[in-house]
């Protein structure tokens, strides 16, 4: 499968923000807005394509991370920080090996340092291919509205 990525313009803002995730993983469901469509044009922002198709997106640095996060000095260490989200329709089947050795890569092209992510308690699935690319748990915290999250951190030779 051969990747590439692109800007997001408005089109692509819109298509990511319309997904729609089965349960457990609707937690991760957008609400369409003006606001909500701006911050994936960002420059923080990159669309991964297979072929034409929008299969994914990620993003780098502040936007990667989880506010809350900040509270609880989660985020002091200087890494690079990273979020990624798959089309719904592809999650679960056995390419998220592939899409996030591809958006590793293509972070690693632009900055150097430890690599982390923060995601829900909940998504095992997510956790279990974190942990395959040898991201190590580093801390935790929970936000507001009760949802437990886990800082991970792969460190970079």
């Amino acid at each position: 499968m051969e990747l590439t990525t692109s800007r997001i313009k408005e089109n692509t803002a819109i298509e990511i923000l319309t997904w729609k995730y089965e349960k457990p993983y609707d937690f991760y469901n957008n609400v369409l807005s003006g606001e909500a469509i701006l911050e994936l044009m960002s420059n923080s922002y990159r669309a991964v394509l297979h072929k034409e198709e929008v299969i994914g997106f990620f993003c780098t640095g502040r936007d990667a991370q989880v506010p809350k996060g900040h509270e609880v000095n989660a985020y002091a260490d200087s890494c690079v920080d990273i979020g990624i989200g798959m089309k719904p329709e592809l999650t679960g089947k056995g390419i998220g090996t592939i899409f996030l050795r591809f958006i590793l890569q293509e972070v690693l092209r632009e900055a150097k340092g430890s690599i982390r992510l923060t995601v829900a308690e909940f998504n095992l699935r997510a956790i279990r291919l974190y942990e395959k690319f040898n991201f190590l748990k580093q801390s935790e915290f929970v936000r507001g509205d009760g949802v437990k999250f886990i800082v991970m951190v792969r460190d970079e030779e």
